[in-house]
Order: structure tokens, then C-alpha cells, then sequence
């Protein structure tokens, strides 16, 4: 690994457990509505990027396990983060993904307006109720964290610190990016509704060991220098280097010819790509051309929302944008072959030979990410489904244990 990545402990101790959660932890509802409510809706998720708001009325909305947030520019410049609900009957204020107010939030339901600060600027009709304090019915605040150009928003308290705290170890690296400053591109946000469970996606993107025989493109481009470091205080990282004119796929050969890193970039950062894991469901994702993040939310059991965001420099060269191209084809073929790759996966718990995994040591940051969970919810430690009615309880006890 390159020296300039080693800056935490990232050793594997011996004789770990090398099983990973139980098979019926990828198919219970009531898990997942615990999961809803401890893993998803009290941490930090990653909703857009600074230039997706750059003037004051410009606003952004997100939904995550049915909370909804509504991200606005104030007067003053500040970005804040509010629930989505109307306080008079709970109607979305914003209907749209994202767009511009003049001034002010109207509710479309009954005209309630809301100043950008959140506060209650006054009811329709005003004479039919009483007096309104302007705080105490404006919209509900949520937590809202700017960290280099990415906005993340939480819903509720949790466990994490501020983003800062958490990313730290890779402050350096991400600033040298300079992502405050780039642009989203212009497909917009992508998404698409995967047919499995949510851990399902996490468990093949945390480990490296199937790139060689799963991922033809990826391996072509930086063969055996890719790594991972398991998750250590909620932060994880992967790295890969590749070199200039190389590879056999007419994508990988042009893209790494043409790539074209940015001159004041350090140079253990010019041709690589790394991936920087943020539990419970995101990754940030940087390249010589791009800054992106891509997460997965969870719709049911069964099927899991992936989305995504892509970043450029908004100075882009011709030849930065022709490679920023193949990456993307890289990339999509990647993403195919990881969506089959989690079917099979998650598909393989329901049957009764499924005896549960066995892990390598490649595939650590898997159990680390794992670990993250059980510390939160005790009854994914459980290798015996306890029945739909029993999982509530069983995790209640096992938390005051």
C-alpha cells in the first residue's frame, strides 16, 4: 500500500470471527423497521451538493424511510435543513426535488408561508386561528452539516459526531479535490431500485476480493494494487492505483491515456481512485476528474433504493471530459455486474443450505461493517431467527444487557 494511505491502525487481529450476520437478518420487516429507526434515520446521510442551492430561495428535498427533508439557502446565505412537513396539517412544503422561492415557503395545500429561516411568516386566513408564535410553528428543524460542498443532513440525534469528526482521517486527501468547487453533472442524480436488501449492496462494495474474476474493467485498470481498510470509527477506506497507456479494454486503455489530473493535485492522488465508506450507506468516491458519492436506502426487505451524484470541475478540459466519459462506461459496467453479483447474494439466505459466510482477510472491512451494526442493534447477533413478533424484544433485552 502506498505509505501516504497509512495513517491508521488497520490491522486484522487473529482468529476473528470470520462469519458475517445471519441469513435471517437480510429478510425480516420488523429488523428493518429497527433498522429504520436506529441505523438510518439518526445518521448522517449525504443529500446534495453545495451548487445544487447556490442562491438564497434555492431549495432541495430528500426522503429516507419515510422522514422528509427540505434543504433551503436563506437570505443571509446560510444552508438549513428542515422536516418537509407543514406544521398546520403535515402536507409536503416542497413538492418538488429541488427548485427556487421567491422570498418564502408556500404550503400548497392551504397557503401557510414560512419564511426561508424556517419561520412562520403566517397562516391563510389568519382571523380562524388564534395567535401563532412564528418559532414555535415554524418548521421543524433537522441537524444539517456542510463538509466540503457536500450537504449532509440527519433526522433525528444519534450516535455519530459531526461529519468533520467522523471524516477526519481523510480531511487532506478529500480537500486536495477541491469538491466545494465542483458541479453536479448534467444527468442530475441517478437512481435505480434493486431487488434485494440493503446489506446485501454494502456486503459486495465492502470488500475488494471479487474484483479480479467479477469485474473484468476494474481489474484491467489497476489489477493488484486495489485495498481495503476495514471500517474503524465509522470511516472506511479503499484504494487502487493505475498507470498512464495502460490496459487491454479499448475503455480502460483510452481512459487511462487520456486522464488528465489536475497539476496542483499530490501525487499519490493522480492516478488513483479511492473510495472512503461512511456507515451505515454511503461512499464518497474521488478520481482524477470527478468527485462523487453513492448510497443505498431501503424501500422494503426486499428492495433497496441505490443513488448517486457525479461532480466535475467546472474548468474541465476537453480531454478531462473525454476520460471522465470512459470512467463512467468503466463504472456502469462495474455497477451491472455488482447488481447480479447482490441477487444471488441476498437470494442465497432464504435457502436451508445456506450455512452463512466464511470470510477471507481481504474481506474484513465486510465483518467491521457488520460489527458497526451490532453494536447498535444486539439482536443481529442472534444466529437464530427469533420470529417476527420476538425481534423488538429480543434486541430490547440484549441493549440492557
Amino acid at each position: 500500500m502506498n505509505k501516504q494511505f497509512t495513517n491508521r491502525d488497520t490491522s486484522i487481529p487473529e482468529n476473528w470471527d470470520r462469519r458475517g450476520l445471519p441469513g435471517w437478518c437480510y429478510h425480516s420487516e420488523a429488523l428493518l423497521e429497527l433498522e429504520r429507526d436506529k441505523v438510518f434515520r439518526n445518521h448522517w446521510q449525504i443529500a446534495c451538493h453545495v451548487s445544487d442551492i447556490p442562491n438564497s430561495g434555492d431549495y432541495f428535498t430528500f426522503d429516507l424511510c419515510g422522514e422528509r427533508a427540505l434543504i433551503v439557502r436563506g437570505q443571509d446565505g446560510e444552508v438549513r435543513g428542515f422536516h418537509n412537513i407543514c406544521r398546520h396539517r403535515g402536507s409536503r412544503v416542497v413538492a418538488d426535488e429541488k427548485g427556487t422561492c421567491k422570498g418564502a415557503l408556500v404550503c400548497p395545500f392551504h397557503g401557510w408561508v414560512y419564511n426561508l429561516d424556517g419561520t412562520l411568516r403566517g397562516a391563510a386566513q389568519p382571523q380562524t386561528f388564534p395567535d401563532l408564535d412564528k418559532v414555535e410553528f415554524g418548521l421543524k428543524p433537522i441537524d444539517l452539516e456542510v463538509w466540503n460542498g457536500l450537504v449532509f443532513i440527519r433526522f433525528f440525534e444519534g450516535p455519530q459526531p459531526s461529519v468533520a469528526t467522523l471524516l477526519r482521517p481523510f480531511a487532506d486527501e478529500i480537500e486536495s479535490y477541491r469538491p466545494e468547487s465542483m458541479v453536479l453533472d448534467q444527468g442530475g442524480y441517478w437512481t435505480q431500485v434493486s431487488d434485494v436488501n440493503w446489506k446485501s449492496v454494502r456486503d459486495v462494495d465492502n470488500e475488494g476480493y471479487h474484483v479480479a474474476l467479477a469485474h473484468p474493467a476494474l481489474q484491467d485498470l489497476y489489477g493488484r494494487t486495489y485495498s481495503d481498510e476495514p471500517f474503524v470509527d465509522g470511516v472506511s477506506r479503499s484504494t487502487a492505483w493505475f498507470e498512464p497507456d495502460s490496459g487491454r479494454r479499448w475503455s480502460v486503455r483510452n481512459y487511462t491515456h487520456l486522464s488528465e489530473p489536475k497539476e496542483w493535485a499530490p501525487d499519490h492522488l493522480k492516478r488513483a481512485w479511492v473510495y472512503y465508506g461512511l456507515f451505515p450507506n454511503a461512499v464518497i468516491w474521488a478520481t482524477p476528474e470527478t468527485f462523487q458519492f453513492y448510497q443505498e436506502i431501503p424501500l422494503t426487505t426486499e428492495t433497496t433504493m441505490l443513488r448517486s451524484g457525479v461532480y466535475h470541475y467546472k474548468d474541465e478540459t476537453r480531454r478531462q471530459k473525454a476520460a471522465r466519459y470512459l470512467g463512467s462506461r468503466i463504472d456502469r459496467e462495474t455497477l451491472e455486474e455488482d447488481v447480479q453479483l447482490t441477487i444471488w447474494s441476498n437470494e442465497s439466505m432464504q435457502s436451508k443450505a445456506f450455512e452463512g459466510f466464511y470470510l477471507s482477510d481481504l474481506e474484513y472491512t465486510v465483518r467491521t461493517h457488520h460489527d458497526h451494526l451490532r453494536d447498535l442493534l444486539p439482536v443481529y447477533s442472534l444466529e437464530e431467527y427469533p420470529g417476527e413478533d420476538q425481534v423488538a424484544k429480543v434486541n430490547e433485552t440484549g441493549a440492557a444487557r
